[in-house]
């Protein structure tokens, strides 16, 4: 069994630390900056990630970054990289990932979701409960694919951007960077960097 410790503790760090322990994972605690008071799982707090001991703490086990927010998590994954420490990859044992997909690490993969042959996501990744990656699709860093999304093939998301629930984005399309899609957005064109789209059809706002 190997022991886990989570960076974050609240909301999106409930699904991760539910998941690890579908995956067999020993939660030895929670890195915060202060304990929380909503503790379900009932580990211990273990203190905050940037105190001066925090290497020391977490040597020799795997790390979590249980974090919702694309930006915060992106930041706890380059402290972790920095530290060079064991950092875990969480996929559900109901969820369905082709032998011939690739998951980075930092990334957690939800149940029901699917990915299928020869897509690649990258570190840092949510994705969340029942959202479909088809063939060929390509998730860079630090993005969350929401609940009920479905990426035909060929889609590209990229670093940071945020696929809201339930949305659809039509094969063969690009998604820059920092994007925002709203829930049940259909997108059928390519959206730059640093945008928000809603509606069906997807439209700037």
């Amino acid at each position: 069994m190997q022991k886990v410790a989570l960076i974050g503790y609240s909301g999106h760090a409930f699904v991760v630390a539910d998941t690890l322990l579908q995956c067999g994972y020993e939660l030895i605690g929670y890195f915060e900056k202060k304990p929380t008071k909503s503790n379900p799982f009932n580990i211990p707090w273990l203190g905050f990630e940037k105190d001066s001991d925090f290497e020391n703490k977490v040597h020799g086990i795997n790390v979590f970054p249980a974090i919702g927010d694309n930006t915060i998590r992106a930041e706890i994954l380059y402290l972790l990289a920095k530290y060079n420490l064991e950092i875990a990859t969480v996929i559900s044992p109901n969820a369905n990932i082709s032998k011939y997909a690739s998951v980075d690490k930092g990334t957690i993969v939800c149940q029901g979701a699917c990915i299928n042959a020869f897509a690649l996501v990258k570190r840092g990744v949510i994705i969340n409960t029942g959202a479909i990656v088809e063939h060929e699709c390509v998730i860079y860093e630090f993005a969350h694919i929401a609940p009920g999304a479905v990426l035909a093939g060929n889609v590209t998301i990229g670093e940071k951007s945020f696929i809201g629930a339930n949305t659809v984005i039509k094969q063969g399309i690009s998604i820059g960077k920092n994007v925002v899609l709203g829930a049940g957005s259909v997108v059928l064109k390519n959206i730059p960097d640093n945008e928000k789209w809603v509606g069906n059809p997807a439209k700037r706002i």
